[in-house]
């Protein structure tokens, strides 16, 4: 009996506990609208420190304080744009998954089309050469010589 309770305090002592047991945030809500909002902005925002989580899906420390910031800021009243502009003047283009177009993101929103129009203008310059282009590129006098070329035995 005294061999179990020694191996049942082993067992206790190895298992780290603050590893088993995940952080729970808890949030007081003042009400349904702030709780709605609160899930619709950390969903929204992307780490910092993450690759591709947002803050709902992050266990970073600053996900945690970012949602904190959130909860402060809906419960002082401000709207989601301003909650936007708090954050995006801290964290920069990172913190949005839809960057802002502005003169540094220029590349990023227009690349794309600026490639798709090159590449039409290539594929359209190809087939015009080709509809231009008869297939008859040899003159009268070497169409000759071909011929005779091909009727020798």
């Amino acid at each position: 009996m005294r061999v179990l309770k020694l191996l049942g305090l082993l067992v206790l002592l190895t298992v780290p506990v603050g590893q088993v047991i995940p952080a729970i945030e808890a949030q007081a809500f003042p009400n349904d609208g702030v709780k709605a909002r609160y899930y619709d902005l950390i969903a929204e925002f992307r780490c910092p420190q993450c690759l591709n989580t947002n803050l709902a899906g992050s266990d970073a420390m600053i996900a945690q304080d970012l949602r904190k910031t959130i909860l402060r800021l809906l419960i002082e009243g401000k709207t989601d744009a301003e909650i936007e502009t708090y954050l995006y003047d801290r964290y920069g283009d990172f913190i949005l998954y839809e960057p802002r177009l502005t003169p540094r993101t220029w590349l990023l929103w227009l690349g794309p089309l600026g490639l798709g129009i090159l590449g039409l203008w290539i594929w359209l310059s190809l087939g015009w050469k080709r509809k231009r282009s008869d297939g008859n590129t040899l003159s009268e006098d070497e169409q000759r010589r071909v011929q005779r070329l091909l009727e020798r035995p």
